[in-house]
């Protein structure tokens, strides 16, 4: 693999510990700032919704721009966003500061994604996002548990100081290690554009992943005083937690690209949210038990983020068939998919801690994810279809 796709797996470690690094400290942000959980939790969604934003609409502004030149200017806006975030002095200051990462996020991955693949031969597609994703499950097993021990022993501003540090890091990497010839995607007319946009199968993918995506984030927002309060672990406890399902989450990131790259998006997708609602079910009914929570959590890890690669792959393939000159706009799309189920996922579950307490969080998590199973399914079929007709046009 290119030593290039070193500088975007750096980039996307940064990018993984701050938008991760919330979930543990939401405990210890609500009540610094004296706000309750589910409004802490909604920290999740904002910095979703400035992904969701950033990924289609700065993509399509973007395009002009150099790509080299363009991910370093993103790691720049990313340290300053985070820089804020270690001096917000209250709570709105803070919703400003992860919207303004949360923006810079969701054009990294969207050009990110499409240089990754364009480095590297077709069949290794999705083991290269895989890679760069990796970054994110990287956050996982070392960031975040890091970022949550500094939060609860310094305070959480500190924890941003430091993740503003190794936003620096990655702005050096993406000077030194990425070439000045990474090629601009040809820039697609509007119109075509829009075809993204309204196009019925890309639009499928889309609510695959919203919906796949969100699912487990119904959960995974709460996990925290999930496992404090049902589980029955120490807050100190927690960061040890984070510290093994991210090396889960490392261990699923990679298995679910070669699944990808071996057997295709569809057949990987079938098989992890399947896994995963399952999963969710089991820990419906081990949350308080404290092995069994661990357990089912560890392996809960493994399908939880295994299906990113499969999901950003598929949707770059279907937009070099139906949109090849809106690549950029395709990904960026899926990448505002992917946060808009975060966004979605942590507002139900809010309302559902609110409502009907932490233990109901993950049974509903495990309908949404079904309710993505079934659409993998149409998904597949709608390909089938497609290839069957094929030697007759």
């Amino acid at each position: 693999m290119p030593l290039a796709l070193l500088a975007l797996t750096i980039s996307a470690f940064a990018i993984g510990t701050t938008e991760f690094v919330i979930v543990g400290l939401i405990p210890t942000i609500a009540a610094q700032l004296h706000v309750t959980v589910p409004s802490a939790g909604l920290l999740v969604s904002i910095y979703a919704v400035g992904v969701a934003i950033g990924a289609p609409v700065l993509t399509a502004l973007t395009s002009r721009i150099p790509r080299k030149m363009l991910l370093v200017g993103l790691m720049l806006l990313f340290t300053l966003g985070n820089l804020l975030a270690w001096q917000a002095p209250d709570y709105t200051t803070l919703v400003i500061a992860r919207l303004v990462t949360g923006l810079s996020h969701g054009v990294f991955f969207s050009i990110g994604s499409t240089i990754a693949t364009s480095l590297v031969s077709k069949e290794k597609a999705a083991s290269a996002i895989a890679i760069m994703f990796g970054g994110l499950t990287i956050a996982l097993v070392t960031g975040v548990p890091l970022g949550t021990f500094i939060g609860q022993h310094f305070g959480w501003r500190e924890a941003f100081l430091a993740v503003s540090c190794i936003g620096l890091l990655a702005m050096l990497a993406s000077l030194v290690l990425l070439p000045g010839s990474l090629k601009n995607k040809q820039s697609a007319p509007l119109i075509q554009q829009l075809q993204v946009l309204t196009h019925p199968h890309l639009l499928l993918i889309y609510a695959i992943t919203a919906l796949g995506y969100g699912g487990v984030f119904t959960t995974f927002t709460f996990l925290a005083p999930m496992m404090q309060q049902q589980a029955g672990f120490s807050a100190s406890a927690v960061s040890w937690i984070l510290l093994a399902y991210g090396i889960s989450v490392a261990i699923g990131n990679i298995w679910g690209g070669r699944l990808a790259d071996r057997y295709g998006a569809v057949r990987a997708l079938t098989l992890i949210f399947a896994a995963l609602a399952i999963l969710l079910l089991i820990f419906q009914f081990a949350a308080s038990h404290s092995i069994l929570a661990l357990m089912t959590l560890l392996v809960m890890g493994v399908f939880a983020f295994g299906n990113v690669p499969a999901l950003q792959v598929y949707v770059v393939q279907k937009a070099e068939h139906y949109t090849p000159d809106a690549v950029d706009i395709a990904s960026g799309l899926n990448i505002a998919a992917f946060n808009a189920g975060i966004a979605l996922g942590s507002l139900i579950g809010g309302q559902t801690v609110s409502r009907l307490g932490l233990a109901q969080t993950p049974w509903i998590g495990s309908i949404i994810v079904l309710s993505a199973l079934l659409l993998v399914g149409v998904s597949g079929y709608l390909d089938r279809k497609k290839t069957a007709v094929l030697p007759a046009t």
